[in-house]
């Protein structure tokens, strides 16, 4: 059996919160979650997720700094990092590295076609690397 891929949420809102496991989990992945930036930061260093989505308003570390950390570091830097705000701030989200960026609100579509799409965007020595760090 295929272990379930995991994506990393730093998310703070708690009802955002559970409109995306409910999204994700449907889609097959397993979720997980970080109240903050250092939290999620630390989380991925520690066992990389196939991906991490997260939001720009963060405590302790915003969202495109954790995605720019994210990017820096060899052992992350091939986890795309789905960007998903209120702000307009696709550019910003670009400039930092993120694979995509959504506004808010969240539309289970397209919050699962990107993560979808960004995973499997992932090339083949990348998604080994990840299940041999596990």
């Amino acid at each position: 059996m295929t272990p379930l891929r995991v994506v990393l949420i730093a998310e703070r809102d708690q009802q955002v919160r559970a409109l995306q496991r409910v999204f994700l989990e449907r889609a097959g992945l397993a979720v997980e979650f970080a109240d903050d930036g250092l939290a999620a930061l630390g989380r991925a260093q520690v066992a990389p997720p196939a991906l991490v989505v997260t939001e720009i308003l963060l405590p302790k570390l915003d969202g495109l700094t954790l995605c720019r950390r994210l990017r820096d570091e060899p052992a992350t830097a091939h986890v795309p990092v789905v960007v998903l705000s209120i702000l307009a701030a696709a550019a910003r989200a670009a400039e930092a590295g993120a694979w995509a960026f959504l506004r808010k609100p969240i539309v289970e579509s397209t919050l699962v076609a990107a993560v979808l799409a960004a995973i499997a965007s992932q090339s083949p020595a990348s998604t080994e690397q990840q299940w041999a760090s596990r």
